[in-house]
């Protein structure tokens, strides 16, 4: 009985076995995957508008006029006329040195001056008495060549004796000898002459220059500016007229202001070269505006224009020096401050512009992915710099694109994908979409203020100081 049972079960589990199999093929053959969906990203349209590439630069603010001020005579420093830290205009009284010794040396000058002119009218006198013993000596020297004549002419006929005749040659020769003698007296007075006009140049000179030291006693303001505080107390002996004369205190100019920048070659052979292309015109012959902005500002509310480029590159630095100015009529810009810069880069042009983080990276090749019919595309893009925010795409897009700004970790190439509308937002920098070199009526500019002279006596010519004397 057990022997038939066996073979029975056997049957029966092979037969629950193959049931199981066929159920579990069915089973698979009748479950099907779920789809998965397509990824969603955010398109927009390229920005397309006309720019400026105002190129980025950091300069220091520096005065247009620093002076400082020294004693040019030396003394004791008798007091002070300012305000330290204040405005000062040109021409305002800063310091007194002590005036008497320089008052002294003038007052004696000036008689030397009075001496020598009395000397001038001394030789001019002398000149009239040895022009009248001349003319005495020559009355003597006629009358007694007429006498030696006659008394020869009556030797010869016997009428006169031989001592007559001697002593008349005696009298010719004395009268010629007095006529020789007044010549050599006129020529002493014009000399005479010659040296009182000398000391009296000499006395003149140290008129001027006692003159000269005399206002050097007054210290001025060469220029208008702020001043700093002074270095010396009054009643200090201070020196001065040498090359280590005392430094008194300094004065800035506050308005117009520079600010200066170095750019690197490669910055300098673009602005050549957009100028021999004739798009951009050279800040050395035009002045292109620029816009400046401090440390605390967001913007660039500093509007100045170019005003000097150097004619060197730096050997040390590989730049070259570049200057700009601005009005500074609030007095805002201080010189020594640091300031952001922009000048213009490039002319006027219309650009593509896209969002930084619509674009990828590869290596050294940058992309952008675009939908076309629901599909990705790759795209190879050249760059630019930032304006307002945004990307310039100089070769790549032409701005009719349909450009994925979100999203691009999702979608590979060749992808189907659903898309949403999005927009790229610009952020204005507050720098124009245009701009044009300033006209002459326009520039910022100023001559350096004139130092006054102050005591120079007018000088006096010769037929001036005879005059004068006589």
């Amino acid at each position: 009985m057990k022997s038939h049972l066996k073979p029975l079960a056997r049957l029966n589990t092979i037969l629950i076995y193959s049931f199981c199999v066929c159920l579990f093929g069915c089973s698979q053959q009748n479950t099907t995957p779920a789809q998965q969906p397509l990824p969603t990203v955010t398109v927009a349209q390229p920005v397309t508008k006309q720019i400026v590439e105002w190129d980025a630069y950091t300069g220091r603010l520096e005065a247009i006029d620093f002076v400082e001020i020294r004693a040019r005579v030396s003394g004791y420093l008798q007091s002070t006329h300012f305000d330290e830290g204040q405005i000062v205009k040109k021409d305002d009284l800063l310091f007194i040195i002590d005036p008497r010794p320089y008052q002294a040396e003038l007052n004696g000058a000036r008689a030397a001056l009075s001496q020598s002119k009395s000397q001038l009218a001394q030789a001019n006198a002398q000149l009239k008495e040895a022009k009248a013993q001349h003319q005495q000596s020559e009355a003597q020297l006629v009358l007694s060549t007429a006498q030696l004549r006659r008394a020869r002419s009556l030797k010869t006929k016997n009428v006169t004796t031989q001592d007559e005749l001697d002593q008349q040659e005696a009298a010719y020769l004395q009268a010629k000898a007095d006529s020789e003698a007044s010549q050599a007296g006129i020529s002493s007075a014009d000399a005479a002459i010659e040296t009182a006009l000398a000391v009296i140049e000499a006395a003149k000179a140290g008129i001027e220059t006692a003159q000269l030291n005399l206002a050097y006693t007054r210290i001025y303001a060469p220029v208008s500016g702020r001043i700093s505080r002074k270095y010396v107390s009054e009643g200090n002996l201070i020196n001065g007229g040498t090359s280590n004369s005392s430094l008194l205190t300094t004065i800035t100019s506050v308005k117009p202001i520079y600010c200066t920048f170095d750019a690197n070659e490669q910055d300098v052979l673009k602005y050549i070269r957009s100028a021999l292309a004739g798009k951009r015109a050279s800040s050395r012959e035009a002045k292109n505006p620029v816009f400046l902005g401090l440390i605390d500002e967001a913007g660039f509310p500093h509007k100045g224009h170019m005003d000097f480029v150097d004619n060197r590159f730096d050997a040390d630095t590989a730049s070259m020096r570049a200057r700009c100015v601005f009005p500074n009529q609030d007095q805002v810009l201080i010189p020594g401050m640091f300031a952001r810069i922009r000048i213009p880069g490039s002319a006027p042009y219309k650009a593509v512009l896209i969002p930084d983080s619509a674009i990828g990276t590869d290596q050294s090749v940058q992309y952008v992915y675009l939908v076309a019919d629901d599909v990705v595309q790759r795209r190879t893009v050249t760059l630019g710099p930032i304006v307002d925010g945004l990307r310039v795409v100089r070769e790549g897009l032409t701005g009719g694109e349909s450009l994925i700004i979100e999203g691009l970790l999702q979608v590979r190439p060749e992808m189907k994908v659903e898309s949403q509308a999005g927009e790229i937002k610009v952020i204005e920098d507050g720098l124009p979409d245009d701009y044009k070199p300033l006209p002459p009526e326009e520039w910022i500019s100023r001559a350096p203020d004139p130092v006054p002279e102050r005591g120079t006596p007018k000088a006096m010519s010769v037929g001036e100081l005879r005059g004068a004397a006589q």
